[in-house]
């Protein structure tokens, strides 16, 4: 296995939590950062089958931890997972509220300046300070609708 920069940003990540960055966690970031939306645990063990569930679920959790990995929810009982958005693209989500599914999706630059723009107004009128904005749209898939 070749080092890539997500895996020195992992490695430094987990290091920064008193964590190694395993055989087993490096499977799994390659297994995210090859996939086109998040992916439940079952879809993540399809794609690396020799590690066990117990494993998937406590290295994801450690994984998280350290801020390589993001937990999208859905609108089914399966959390999904992808890599944290600075190390792949700033997008957001399409989310079925029948079946579950997550698709990313990205706007145009132009739109996402706006959005940015309108939310930035609405924190600063509210006191607050916003550092970044995720955007899920709930809805239903084509296969559902």
């Amino acid at each position: 296995m070749t080092d890539t920069p997500t895996h020195d940003v992992a490695a430094q990540r987990l290091r920064s939590i008193g964590q190694r960055f395993t055989r087993g966690r490096r499977a799994l970031v390659d297994a995210l950062d090859g996939a086109s939306n998040p992916l439940t645990v079952e879809q993540v063990r399809e794609l690396e089958s020799s590690l066990p569930q117990s494993s998937v679920y406590r290295n994801l959790a450690v994984l998280e931890e350290a801020g390589v990995v993001r937990r999208v929810s859905s609108s089914d009982e399966f959390a999904r997972f992808e890599l944290a958005e600075d190390l792949t693209e700033h997008h957001h989500h399409l989310i079925c509220s029948v079946c579950g599914s997550v698709v990313d999706f990205t706007l145009p630059d132009e739109v996402e300046s706006l959005v940015d723009g309108e939310l930035n107004s609405a924190a600063k009128r509210l006191g607050f300070t916003g550092d970044h904005h995720r955007l899920d749209l709930v809805g239903r898939c084509s296969d559902c609708s």
